[in-house]
């Protein structure tokens, strides 16, 4: 566990109230089908900050699906791109330790204080690479969002290893460096 994480689930109980397991019980009795409807649950029914709300929501998830096993399905008869995946990975936790890193069901969000990127394996032979960055214009590799709507501003579609290359990386470091 990273210490930004370690450090919010320590102050949780100052903080929101009521410990981490406390909360994990509540969302228990609730059964949310979408991460969003928990978040909002929490926000507007007991007033809990939105950082709180979805590291709570986060949590609670992870213990009925582990992120190691969202990877793993969405990677299911899409291996060869599981190479691509990890060198995203490799090059954003060289960003900072503030990066979160959230498994979903069929993508993996990067956060700082707002989501600044999506990993997501579209076809069995392409990651999309979603970005938030904004006021830039599309331009060469850099798409429109296309199947991300407003998640995010575009898209960078990767086949190979070797498509994660400085301009990506570039791209990348925008994203993160505005997402504060």
């Amino acid at each position: 566990m990273d210490k930004s994480l370690q450090k919010m689930i320590e102050n949780m109980s100052e903080k929101t109230g009521k410990k981490l397991e406390e909360w994990l019980q509540i969302l228990d009795k609730e059964n949310f089908e979408k991460h969003s409807m928990a978040v909002k649950f929490l926000k507007t029914d007991h007033g809990v900050t939105h950082g709180f709300a979805n590291t709570i929501v986060t949590l609670s998830k992870e213990r009925t699906n582990p992120p190691e096993d969202l990877v793993l399905n969405q990677y299911s008869g899409k291996e060869s791109l599981k190479p691509i995946y990890e060198t995203l990975l490799f090059v954003i936790k060289n960003f900072g330790e503030d990066v979160v890193i959230t498994p979903k069901k069929g993508s993996v969000s990067l956060i700082r204080k707002k989501q600044f990127a999506l990993i997501k394996p579209a076809t069995k032979t392409r990651i999309d690479l979603g970005l938030k960055l904004k006021d830039v214009k599309v331009q060469g590799r850099l798409e429109g969002s296309g199947p991300f709507g407003t998640m995010c501003t575009h898209r960078i579609q990767l086949n190979n290893i070797s498509d994660v290359d400085s301009e990506v990386i570039e791209w990348l470091s925008k994203a993160y460096e505005t997402s504060v």
